[in-house]
């Protein structure tokens, strides 16, 4: 497993969104701690995203009809444990800086939600018979990923691999980010076909991705037209 420690990329604002969404999903994890086993798996019931309810909402025993459309947002700030929440907001410290320097911090967070979006809605496409709830932030963190392979393809990522080699040492973003996504790419495969089970809601990760790259992309040719004086 590659783990990025840090990038050698440094950005040329002050990361604000990426920093509240840190703050706001670590105050969340620590009310989770105060809860009762009951209550915790009561919280993820009603907030996190259940692919049947999304599509059947009166099928849901916790929302009345369109509210539950809003566990797609509610279930990005909720998180399966430490290891979870760390994981996912370390990739969103290293590479979210970068991309929100280069966005600006409104279309970020505009972009952040967009992603976690579209990743909530490919996976309940690939599921949607699901009454197991999804929750986490990797999702939106997985659009981070692909307008950051988009954005700086070369940038030296400082990564160990665990749990072999704990020595850190550098390699550029498209290995980094790319083996990543390749890794999500197969396990989402060999999810569907039973070969493999793990409480990952992949297809969310690789839904995500795919937007990240998609959107920053337009973006990026948005910015060339205006630039250019061109009218879209």
């Amino acid at each position: 497993m590659l783990l990025p420690l840090k990038d050698e990329n440094p950005s040329q604002s002050f990361p604000s969104v990426v920093v509240a969404l840190i703050i706001v999903n670590f105050l969340i994890f620590f009310y989770e701690l105060s809860l009762s086993v009951t209550g915790l798996q009561d919280l993820v019931q009603r907030f996190g995203l259940t692919p049947n309810y999304l599509l059947h909402p009166s099928a849901s025993p916790f929302h009345p009809g369109w509210l539950t459309y809003l566990t797609i947002f509610s279930s990005m700030f909720l998180h399966g444990g430490f290891e979870h929440l760390a994981g996912n907001m370390l990739f969103l410290w290293i590479f979210g800086n970068n991309v929100e320097d280069a966005e600006g911090h409104w279309h970020f967070l505009l972009f952040y939600l967009a992603a976690g979006t579209v990743a909530a809605l490919t996976q309940t496409a690939v599921f949607p018979g699901s009454e197991i709830p999804s929750i986490g932030a990797s999702g939106a963190i997985a659009g981070v990923l692909g307008a950051y392979i988009v954005l700086f393809p070369r940038a030296r990522v400082i990564t160990v691999i665990l749990p072999f080699i704990f020595l850190p040492f550098y390699l550029p973003t498209y290995i980094v980010i790319g083996l990543w996504f390749l890794l999500q790419l197969f396990s989402g495969l060999l999810s569907i076909t039973g070969s493999f089970a793990a409480p990952i809601a992949f297809f969310a990760h690789i839904g995500g991705f795919i937007t990240g790259i998609l959107l920053i992309r337009l973006l990026k040719q948005r910015r060339f037209r205006v630039k250019e004086g061109y009218r879209w």
